[in-house]
């Protein structure tokens, strides 16, 4: 099915899913692109504390500061650690959600997603093309894995020194969350076919090269092998496919992803 021009059925899977389509409204300067989030600005590194002096005014960091100051970060690279999530899971829901209700994935170019790194969560995405091809799994990886989680991973390995394995075991767990959202959605709508879709996918992602690793998908759901430090936020906890059972008493064990 071809999807109509404002991807409206996404709506219906929820927040995480939705993607806008044409340009944002109005703004006092122009929303950024994911492909501005992405450029290094100039070769500075962020500052590696929330007491440290002020961000450089690219996308990226001004995100990390505003979940940063939503959630308490003790220190920048937690905060960073779950804006990526939170920019992970968007983008996979968004794509994962096209290939299950369409059958064909939006071309989600950096260079043509809009994007309000100062607004709250989920992160709002302006799709202001769009053009699409038929879903697959080797579609899904170029669109979202090589399209958008490796450069943004590269962007802030650079900037807040996050491990590897963690930023990879937050692609893998954005992507499992969305699956499972998926799923649920469809056993509620009484669609087994777009959950078993869904599944499918993302069995067949999570054993891509760039995600190898990451976690085991079993029975019982995705477990990701490292952590995203969210544990670390006052009050935070573990996570459901956390590699921990209870917070660590080392915060070493932890970022080291």
């Amino acid at each position: 099915m071809e999807p109509d021009a404002d991807l409206a059925a996404l709506r219906r899977l929820g927040g995480f899913f939705v993607l806008r389509t044409g340009e944002p409204p109005p703004a006092p300067a122009p929303l950024p692109t994911l492909a501005d989030a992405y450029a290094d600005p100039d070769g500075i590194p962020a500052p590696t504390g929330p007491a440290g002096p002020a961000d450089p005014p690219d996308p990226l960091s001004v995100r990390v500061r505003r979940v940063a100051a939503g959630i308490r970060a003790p220190e920048a690279r937690v905060a960073a650690s779950v804006a990526h999530l939170g920019l992970a899971a968007r983008l996979w829901s968004a794509a994962l959600g096209c290939a299950v209700l369409y059958g064909r994935v939006p071309g989600l170019d950096p260079c043509l997603l809009r994007w309000d790194p100062a607004g709250s969560a989920p992160d709002d995405l302006w799709l202001t093309r769009v053009r699409t091809v038929p879903a697959n799994a080797d579609t899904l990886a170029a669109t979202v894995l090589l399209g958008h989680l490796e450069p943004l991973a590269a962007a802030l390995r650079a900037r807040y020194r996050l491990a590897p394995g963690l930023l990879r075991g937050n692609a893998a767990s954005a992507l499992a969350g969305a699956a499972r959202q998926a799923e649920r959605w469809a056993r509620d709508e009484g669609r087994p076919e777009t959950g078993e879709r869904a599944r499918e996918l993302a069995a067949r992602l999570l054993g891509h090269p760039l995600l190898a690793g990451a976690g085991t998908l079993g029975p019982g759901g995705f477990r990701r092998r490292s952590c995203c430090l969210y544990y670390r936020v006052p009050g935070g906890g573990v996570c459901g496919d956390c590699c921990f059972r209870r917070p660590p008493r080392s915060s070493a064990r932890a970022g080291s992803g």
